[in-house]
């Protein structure tokens, strides 16, 4: 490992220690205020995301380019990266009328040799910048051109005076910027942030924990990703790995641990509704209801979530489980012991369709045990509604399932102990909080006593890393076991020459009289995305054409929610033999007569999502199949994907596989829990140091639990800053 020399803080650290609020205010100045920037580049900056001096601190290099050695021109190497100093010779401007933009064309010699430069779709402060006869660093990498000739696409470039040398010997970093803000620019501006308002950086971790894990200051070690020493190794930087990178991930980690750990610790001492076990009459009528039996698993989960409700303390449970796990019936089963002991249920879920399914499914039921049942969207009228609500908050209705029209105002379900949310990462957590607390407002019936309990399912298999964020205020279980009897979906991947096959294979099942799913990524057509086919204009083609004697139903996002409602439920009763769609169904769509899912431009696609599509299907006895048709099979990696799914059903093996190949990011927002995105984390990468992280958040926690310590003061003002919203911690301590 590089450890650099030790570098101090700009001078204003020394008040920012003094006083933290204010140094804290200072980082919220607007970019406006820093020179060089003005308001028309504040304008743009802001339009990109970055709008404070905090944001543009915490805007980090994606990469480092090495400019320690300036070589000469004729040692130019093709398909080399390096940096040149020259003049340039000659610079033409080409205006391109059909395309309309302009194209630069210049030659950079020095005493060795000469080089071409070309520019496509030149900006205008880059037409306005280059004129023949000055000198110039260059970097980039080296192509092969007309003639033998080498030259550079798209070089970063610096002007340069007669004895200008600060260019020279230098680690650069390489930032994500606007279109119309070069990328000299972002630099400058940050060179000036720092020596501004650098020492307004808060940071604190404790000083045994950076000596365990030989972590820098953390303030120190942002000011050095942005200026990197000359002594560094490149090769850590662009790695991500380098002591700085390590101390600011770390960092971010640990505070989030913290938020986690505290709201654990909130649960954990929040008195929740007690419902005892012995009265379990529903429980049993229920049993005898079903035609098989609970798998080992389900039993296991149910002990534990029975454990959790007879106890004093609120439940805050999450079930993971793969597709056709059985989450559904261990949920339902919970349900029907808290409804034995006389309180009230609530099911959420992300859709109307997925409400609507969900109280179909288990009506039956319900009618058979005598539960009376209501069902809350947003499509119910307005009369209707007012008389359902009314119902509710009598607490004479005891299993309610709506969708996010139960957190809405007006809504009171005075004997809730039980709330359960599913595919519960599309909701954040001021709304599962929301649900949590419908009991508040009372009318017409006395409120119970303690906090509802909470059940939360995820149907997308999360890999432990990510799950110790998304989750880590919570007790997980997992339902590791498939029901008996349940074919696992046939995979195979195939490539457009074998388009034919493909229709064959669904036209067979359409006329064993199943159904088909046909999933495209794009809703429509697309100028940047011209290879790639879209649902809207296939859909329009198979009803002329291969599928035209089966009906075909479109659904897709840019649809109003009635509209895919009304498109879906034609496909569940049979009126339409195929569904083309885009994504909108890879969650909670449940048409056993669904045998067959083409999944087009499959290559576009990450691992788990494919993983949720392939499971709208199977989900009857007769067997079924996953058809992948990749469109850009010389791509390695798409390959690789597909490659795992046919040979893979394990939906944590397959997470796990996905988490490793795109990162969290792609994997699964984290927006859609309600935590943000990480600035520099990557739980692929760094889990590791999430582990150690969550270690050292849980020992200081163990020791100082609310931080009211004078050592913890700092941690606290830090962790409130960043998580205090949206982990809904209240204030700390």
């Amino acid at each position: 490992m590089d450890l650099p020399r030790r570098r101090s803080l700009p001078p204003a650290a020394e008040d920012h220690r003094s006083a933290p609020h204010t140094a804290a205010g200072a980082l919220q100045t607007p970019l406006r205020f820093i020179k060089g920037i003005g308001p028309k580049r504040a304008e743009q900056l802001a339009a990109f995301g970055l709008k404070t001096v905090e944001d543009l601190f915490y805007h980090l290099p994606f990469r480092y380019e090495d400019r320690r050695r300036v070589k000469t021109i004729g040692e130019a190497v093709v398909g080399q990266e390096d940096t040149f100093i020259g003049t340039l010779a000659a610079i033409q401007k080409k205006y391109n009328p059909r395309r309309r933009w302009q194209i630069l064309i210049g030659q950079l010699t020095d005493q060795s040799a000469g080089i071409g430069l070309i520019w496509y779709r030149a900006p205008a402060y880059l037409v306005n910048s280059l004129v023949a006869g000055q000198r110039l660093l260059v970097h980039g990498k080296i192509e092969a051109g007309m003639g033998g000739q080498r030259q550079m696409i798209h070089p970063e470039f610096e002007l340069l005076g007669d004895d200008d040398s600060r260019s020279l010997q230098r680690i650069l970093p390489v930032y994500e910027h606007p279109a119309a803000v070069p990328l000299s620019a972002m630099r400058k501006w940050l060179a000036e942030a720092i020596a501004t308002h650098g020492g307004n950086l808060a940071s604190h971790l404790p000083a045994a924990t950076m000596q365990r894990h030989r972590l820098l200051d953390p303030a120190e070690a942002l000011i050095q990703l942005h200026q990197p020493s000359t002594e560094l190794n490149v090769s850590t930087l662009n790695s991500f790995s380098s002591p700085a990178h390590r101390s600011i991930i770390f960092d971010e980690l640990f505070y989030l641990q913290l938020g986690l750990g505290i709201r654990k610790q909130k649960n954990i001492h929040s008195r929740g509704v007690t419902v005892p076990g012995q009265v379990n009459m529903l429980t049993r009528k229920m049993t005898s209801l079903l035609s098989f039996r609970l798998t080992g698993a389900q039993t296991r989960v149910l002990e534990e979530i029975a454990r959790n409700m007879e106890s004093s303390q609120v439940m805050h449970r999450l079930i993971q489980g793969d597709v056709g796990a059985g989450k559904t019936m261990v949920a339902w089963f919970s349900s029907l012991r808290v409804i034995d002991n006389g309180f009230q249920v609530v099911w959420m879920a992300p859709t109307e369709l997925l409400a609507e399914q969900h109280f179909r499914n288990l009506q039956p039921y319900a009618e058979k045990l005598a539960i009376k049942t209501r069902l809350v969207t947003g499509a119910l009228p307005a009369k209707e509604r007012k008389t359902v609500l009314a119902d509710v908050a009598k607490g004479t209705i005891p299993f309610i399932v709506g969708t996010h029209a139960l957190i809405q105002e007006g809504v009171h379900v005075p004997r809730m102990a039980l709330g359960v949310i599913d595919e519960q990462h599309r909701f954040g957590v001021a709304q599962r909080l929301s649900l949590q607390q419908i009991t508040r407002q009372t009318t017409g019936a006395a409120s119970i006593t303690g906090q509802p309990h909470m059940l939360l399912m995820s149907a997308t298999p999360i890999p432990r890393s990510l799950a110790m964020v998304l989750y880590g205020d919570m007790d997980v279980s997992m339902l590791d076991e498939m029901p008996p009897g349940r074919l696992p979906v046939k995979t195979r991947v195939f490539t457009e020459s074998q388009r034919k096959t493909v229709y064959n294979l669904v036209l067979d099942q359409l006329r064993r009289g199943h159904q088909a799913f046909v999933v495209y990524p794009l809703v429509q057509a697309s100028e940047q995305l011209q290879h790639i086919r879209d649902a809207t204009q296939m859909a329009d083609k198979m009803r002329q054409s291969v599928f035209k004697e089966f009906g075909v139903g479109l659904v897709h996002g840019r649809m109003s929610s009635a509209e895919r409602d009304e498109a879906m439920r034609a496909f569940r009763d049979g009126i339409v033999g195929v569904l083309v769609s885009t994504t909108v169904i890879e969650v909670g769509i449940d048409i056993p007569n669904a045998t067959v899912m083409v999944i087009e431009h499959a290559e576009r696609f990450g691992l788990s999502q494919l993983h949720q599509l392939r499971g709208r299907v199977g989900r009857g006895s007769a067997a079924a199949y996953c058809l992948l048709v990749n469109r850009a099979p010389g791509n390695p990696v798409a390959q690789q994907r597909l490659r795992v799914m046919e040979r893979e059903t394990d939906g944590f093996k397959i997470a796990e596989a996905d988490l490793a190949l795109r990162g969290p990011g792609e994997f699964l927002g984290t927006r859609q829990s309600g935590l943000g995105d990480f600035r520099l984390a990557n739980l692929a990468r760094d889990s590791r140091l999430l582990v150690d992280a969550r270690a050292e958040a849980q020992a200081w926690l163990q020791n100082d639990p609310e931080l009211t310590s004078s050592e913890s003061q700092a941690m606290r003002r830090i962790l409130l800053q960043r998580w205090g919203q949206r982990l809904q911690l209240g204030a700390v301590g």
